[in-house]
C-alpha cells in the first residue's frame, strides 16, 4: 500500500509539474466585478477606544433587590463589595446608546448546535450561537471593536486590565484583575493562565476549541511566566508584536477554571487525554465561569438555562452589578429555526446569515408592528471552497485520498476548477436581488484591508477548464462522462472528490449540491461528505477531508484577528494545510510568500505598511487560489425590540459574532417591557456538580 501510494503520488505529481510550465498563461484574469450597491446597510457610530470602558474603584455598588434579601442576609452570600474586585470593570454610560440600565428578564437564543460539555480548553464545544462566548471570558476582547475608530484600534482590555511593552519591545507584562472570583466564589489568579498556557497551548494531546490556540499563534519561541497572582509575563523573539494581543481575545486565550481542570488533566492525575476531555459533560451543572451567565439547567434537545453569575466583575457607572438581564435560554433547535424564531418574536436574537431566509425575514420585520428589529451590515459573510493541501500525511488519506491531494496542489487543476464554477449563479441559488457578490477569495470585501485592484480573479470559463484537465492528464477514457486519473494512479478509476460539509446550515448544503453539479459539467465527481456540525469539525481537525465548504473566520473579515489563521505559519494554523502529528508541513513556494508577508504584517508598526502587505498577500493568495472563493453576502443583526442598548450598525461577523460585539451584560430591558420569561426567577448558581439553581 505505501508502494503503490508513493507511484501514485510520483505519477500525478509529474503530470502536475511538467504540464505547469506549458499553460502558465493559459488564463485570463482579471479584478473581480463591482459588487451591486446594497442599500440596506446600517451605519455604525464610530467612538475612541478609550471611551468603552476603563477599571476604578466605586464609591458604592447595587445589585437586584431579591440577590441581597435572599442570599445575602441569608448568609448563602459574602456582601458585594467581597465578590467584586478591588477596582472592577465599569462600562462607561456615555457609550452605552440607552444608558444605564435596570435589572430584569431573559435573552432567549435559539441554536442548531449540541452541547459536548463545559470543556472548553481541552476543544469541546458548547453548540455555538454564543453560549460559549457567553461562558468564557478571555485575557483581552475584540468582538466591540468594530465600532471603535479606525486608527484607535487595538483590543480592549478584559481579564487583562492593563498592560506595558518593556523599552525594547521583546517583553510585555499584563496585569490582572486583582480580586475577580469564578461563579463559585473561587479566585480568578495568574495559575489559571499559567494552567492554560501549559497544559492546554504547549501540550500538543489538547487542542482548545476553535485551533488557533497553539503555541506557533502566539509567535515562535514566545514564553509566558507568572510573576505573582496578578501579573504575567510574555516573553517574544520580536519586538512589539502587538497583533498577539488579538490573539489573546475570544477564541484563544480564555482560561478555563484551573481548580476543577487542573485534577482532571493527566499530568495531574491518572487519566487518559480523553477522560480530561470529557470530564465535565452537558449534564455537570454550575460549570464555574467568568462570563456573565453561570449554566443551571440542560434538558436534552430542549434547551440550556443560565442564571446570572453573582460573582460577575463588571458594573456600569452607578456601580450596578452586571449583567442587567437575569436569565439566558438557549433552545436546542435548528439554525434555520433561530431565524424563524426571532422574527417572530418567540426567540430574541439571530444573526440571519443564511441568505434563503433574507426576503421573507426583511418582508416581516417591514410591518411596524413586528417584534423585531432587522439591520443589515457590510459583506462580510464569505464561503470558500478549501482544498486539503497536505501530501505528506495530515489525516492519513488512502490512494485515493492522497492522489487528490496531489491534484489540490497542482495551480492549474486549481485554476480549472475555479473558471468552472459560474459564481452568478452561486449567488443566485441563494437569493434573489442585491445581497450577493462575486467573490474570488481571500481578504472581504468588507474589510478596510481589501483591495479590489489587487485581487485575482478568474472569470467563469468551462471550455478553458475542461481543456486544463486534458493538459494535466486528466481524460474520460470510459466514456461516463467523468475524468479519469492516468492509468497508474489509482488504478485510473473516475476523479472523485468527497466534499465536507456542515449539515446544521443549508446555505452550506446549498452550497455543496451547487458544486456537485458545476464539477460534474466539468467531468470531477464530487460526493457530499454532510456531518452534524461536532462531526464536522472533528473530522476538518483531523484532515479527513479531500475539499470541505467553509464560511470564512475573523482573520478574513478582519485581518487584525486571529491573523496567524491567513497562511501555515505554523503546523496547526491554516484550515486546509497542517502537518500531520509529529511531521512537518510540506509548505508550497506560493504559501511560504503568504507566511512570510503574514510575518511581516505581525512585525509591522506601520499602518501605511500593513496596508501594503496585506495588497501582496491578496495577489498572492487569489493568483494562486489558496482557497477558492464562492459566495459572499451581508449578514443581519434580528434583535427584539423590547432591549436597550444595541449599538447601531453591529455587524453580525467582524472581530467575532454579534452575540458578542452587542456587550450581552450591557443590555437591558425597561420595566414596562419586561417579559415573564423567567424559568427560574429569584434564584442562583449552585454548587459545581450540584442540581443547578437554587433559592
Amino acid at each position: 500500500m505505501h508502494h503503490q501510494r508513493k507511484m501514485s503520488r510520483i505519477a500525478v505529481l509529474t503530470v502536475g509539474v511538467s504540464m505547469l510550465a506549458m499553460s502558465a498563461n493559459a488564463f485570463e484574469t482579471g479584478t473581480p466585478p463591482e459588487p451591486p450597491p446594497f442599500p440596506a446597510e446600517a451605519k455604525i457610530t464610530y467612538v475612541e477606544r478609550d471611551s468603552v470602558l476603563e477599571f476604578k474603584a466605586l464609591p458604592a455598588y447595587s445589585e437586584p433587590g431579591w440577590v441581597t434579601e435572599k442570599f445575602v442576609k441569608a448568609g448563602k452570600l459574602p456582601p458585594l463589595k467581597d465578590r467584586l474586585p478591588e477596582e472592577p470593570l465599569v462600562y462607561k454610560t456615555g457609550n452605552m446608546p440607552d444608558g444605564t440600565g435596570v435589572y430584569g428578564d431573559t435573552l432567549r437564543h435559539v441554536i442548531g448546535g449540541r452541547p459536548e460539555g463545559w470543556n472548553y480548553m481541552a476543544g469541546q464545544s458548547q453548540g455555538w450561537g454564543g453560549l460559549d462566548i457567553a461562558l468564557s471570558e478571555c485575557l483581552t476582547r475584540t468582538a466591540p471593536l468594530f465600532q471603535v475608530k479606525a486608527q484607535d484600534t487595538e483590543p480592549l482590555p478584559n481579564l487583562a486590565r492593563s498592560w506595558e511593552w518593556s523599552k525594547d519591545g521583546h517583553t510585555l507584562t499584563m496585569h490582572l484583575v486583582k480580586g475577580a472570583k469564578w461563579s463559585d466564589g473561587q479566585p480568578f489568579t495568574a495559575d489559571d493562565v499559567m494552567f492554560y498556557w501549559e497544559d492546554a497551548v504547549l501540550d500538543p494531546n489538547v487542542s482548545p476549541l476553535n485551533g488557533g490556540a497553539s503555541p506557533e499563534a502566539f509567535g515562535e519561541g514566545t514564553t509566558l511566566k507568572k510573576v505573582d497572582d496578578y501579573t504575567i509575563e510574555w516573553t517574544f523573539r520580536d519586538a512589539f508584536p502587538k497583533q498577539y494581543l488579538y490573539t489573546m481575545a475570544y477564541p484563544n486565550f480564555c482560561p478555563g477554571p484551573a481548580h476543577l481542570l487542573k485534577p482532571k488533566h493527566p499530568k495531574y492525575s491518572s487519566n487518559t487525554y480523553d477522560q480530561f476531555k470529557n470530564a465535565f459533560p452537558p449534564e455537570f451543572m454550575n460549570m464555574p465561569v467568568m462570563g456573565a451567565w453561570v449554566p443551571v439547567e440542560y434538558r436534552p434537545d430542549d434547551i440550556i438555562i443560565m442564571r446570572r453569575n453573582p460573582y460577575y466583575w463588571k458594573v456600569d457607572e452607578k456601580g450596578q452589578q452586571l449583567p442587567y438581564l437575569n436569565e439566558v435560554h438557549y433552545k436546542l433547535s435548528t439554525w434555520a429555526d433561530r431565524d424563524l424564531q426571532a422574527v417572530a418574536g418567540s426567540g430574541d436574537i439571530s444573526n440571519l446569515e443564511q441568505p434563503e431566509n433574507f426576503v421573507a425575514s426583511l418582508k416581516r420585520a417591514a410591518d411596524p408592528n413586528a417584534p423585531a428589529r432587522l439591520a443589515f451590515g457590510p459583506r462580510l459573510i464569505g464561503y470558500n471552497l478549501l482544498m486539503n493541501f497536505s501530501a505528506n500525511g495530515w489525516g492519513s488519506p488512502d490512494e485515493r485520498g492522497q492522489a487528490i491531494r496531489e491534484l489540490n496542489r497542482n495551480l492549474e487543476f486549481r485554476q480549472a476548477v475555479t473558471s468552472a464554477i459560474d459564481r452568478k449563479a452561486v449567488g443566485d441559488s441563494l437569493v434573489k436581488g442585491p445581497f450577493t457578490a462575486i467573490y474570488p477569495g481571500g481578504l472581504s470585501s468588507g474589510t478596510s484591508f481589501y483591495d479590489r485592484a489587487s485581487t485575482v480573479y478568474y472569470p467563469y470559463d468551462l471550455e478553458g477548464a475542461k481543456a486544463a484537465l486534458t493538459r494535466i492528464g486528466l481524460i474520460d477514457t470510459d466514456n461516463d462522462g467523468f475524468v479519469n486519473f492516468p492509468k497508474g494512479t489509482v488504478g485510473g478509476k473516475n476523479v472523485e472528490v468527497v466534499l465536507l460539509v456542515n449539515n446544521g446550515y443549508a446555505t452550506d448544503k446549498s452550497l455543496a449540491e451547487g458544486l456537485v453539479g458545476q464539477m460534474a459539467k466539468l467531468g470531477i465527481r464530487v460526493v457530499i461528505n454532510a456531518l452534524d456540525s461536532n462531526q464536522r469539525d472533528a473530522a476538518h481537525y483531523s484532515g479527513n477531508f479531500d475539499w470541505a465548504v467553509f464560511r470564512s473566520r475573523p482573520e478574513l473579515s478582519s485581518v487584525v484577528q486571529n491573523t496567524e489563521q491567513l497562511a501555515p505559519v505554523g503546523p496547526r494554523t491554516s484550515w486546509n494545510h497542517r502537518a500531520p502529528e509529529g511531521g512537518d508541513l510540506d509548505i508550497m513556494p506560493f504559501e511560504k510568500q503568504m507566511t512570510d508577508l503574514v510575518g511581516r504584517f505581525i512585525a509591522s508598526q506601520d499602518n501605511a505598511e500593513r496596508a501594503d502587505l496585506m495588497k501582496q498577500y491578496q495577489k498572492v493568495y487569489t493568483q494562486n487560489l489558496y482557497t477558492i472563493g464562492l459566495t459572499e453576502y451581508p449578514g443581519a443583526l434580528i434583535i427584539n425590540k423590547r432591549f436597550s442598548n444595541v449599538p447601531p450598525g453591529t455587524p453580525i461577523y467582524m472581530f467575532n459574532w454579534a452575540e458578542d460585539a452587542i456587550i450581552r451584560e450591557r443590555l437591558w430591558v425597561a420595566s414596562d417591557r419586561q417579559g415573564k420569561y423567567e424559568l427560574y426567577p429569584e434564584q442562583l448558581p449552585g454548587k459545581p456538580g450540584d442540581d443547578g439553581a437554587i433559592n
